[in-house]
């Protein structure tokens, strides 16, 4: 009997917990029917409320418009003068003409820097006052033979290195830095010379990083030569190769820092003349002094 009464309870008590919802005639809601409120504004006037997008205020107000254009005036404005002041150091939009270069030009320019005492014409041509592309002109400067003589310097000296198990990133890494450091240090006599001495040339920086870094292609030939045929090898071969690269430069920064009398082959006379001549052949003899230096240490 007990059962049947606690069954009969639950019963009512699950009947009664379901009977708000299970009646279709209640009138009591279980959800607020806001269908009406919609039905108030009408189909048409979607969209066409204040809050229609977070937005269409801004927007819509001429201020902000203005300010938006005198924003990108003043960015457009800031990046040509970041344009122009970077470009007085460093003529970026010059950068493309000295990788103008191609395969036949490579191949000559290495054989000019390790064999030049055959070559006669050493005068870069000119079209329209402005000098032709490096793979038209074997005697014009480029950039991609001193980028890549220094990648492959590094990588070089890393086998070098290597081969004498003394290699680790941070020997290579100061070998690399210190190569750049030295680069620099040269353009930058360079410079400091050329303003002490007064000497109104056509030479840029760029130029100068051009004839500084042709160097990197004897250390090259040098170390492998050292790796190859021992320290004796390494000795002869940067030799030849400092010979080379030492006549090469005083005949091609002749004709850019002496004066016009003396690119044609007569005396040079004057004081400024003869401190012009001294700079130049400094220049010159620079070159395997730095080969030897950023060298000797990988031949053992």
């Amino acid at each position: 009997m007990e059962f049947l009464n606690q069954t009969g309870s639950r019963q009512q008590l699950k009947i009664r917990m379901r009977g708000p919802s299970g009646d279709p005639s209640d009138p009591s809601p279980l959800f607020d029917d806001t269908s009406s409120a919609v039905n108030k504004h009408g189909h048409g006037d979607v969209g066409k409320g204040p809050d229609a997008y977070p937005g269409q205020a801004f927007l819509s107000d001429p201020m902000s418009n203005l300010a938006m254009a005198y924003g990108s005036s003043l960015a457009s404005h800031g990046k040509e003068m970041m344009d122009k002041n970077l470009d007085r150091f460093i003529p970026i939009s010059k950068l493309k003409y000295y990788f103008a270069v191609d395969t036949v030009y490579v191949g000559k320019k290495l054989g000019l820097l390790v064999f030049p005492y055959m070559h006669e014409n050493w005068e870069v041509s000119y079209q329209q006052d402005t000098p032709v592309a490096p793979r038209f002109d074997i005697n014009a400067p480029d950039l991609y033979i001193p980028v890549m003589g220094f990648i492959t310097y590094v990588l070089v000296a890393g086998l070098a290195l290597g081969t004498q198990n003394r290699f680790s990133p941070e020997i290579l890494g100061i070998q690399a830095s210190s190569a750049l450091v030295w680069l620099i240090i040269e353009v930058l006599a360079v410079l400091l010379s050329l303003y002490l001495v007064t000497v109104n040339t056509d030479l840029t920086t760029i130029d100068l990083v051009a004839f500084s870094g042709y160097k990197y292609v004897g250390m090259i030939v040098g170390v492998v030569a050292g790796l190859l045929f021992g320290r004796t090898g390494y000795y002869l071969t940067l030799l030849w190769c400092c010979v080379s690269i030492f006549v090469f430069t005083i005949r091609t920064l002749r004709l850019k820092i002496l004066s016009e009398a003396a690119a044609e082959g007569r005396l040079v006379r004057g004081a400024k003349n003869q401190l012009r001549m001294y700079l130049t052949m400094a220049i010159a003899a620079a070159q395997p002094v730095f080969m030897y230096w950023l060298t000797f240490h990988l031949v053992r």
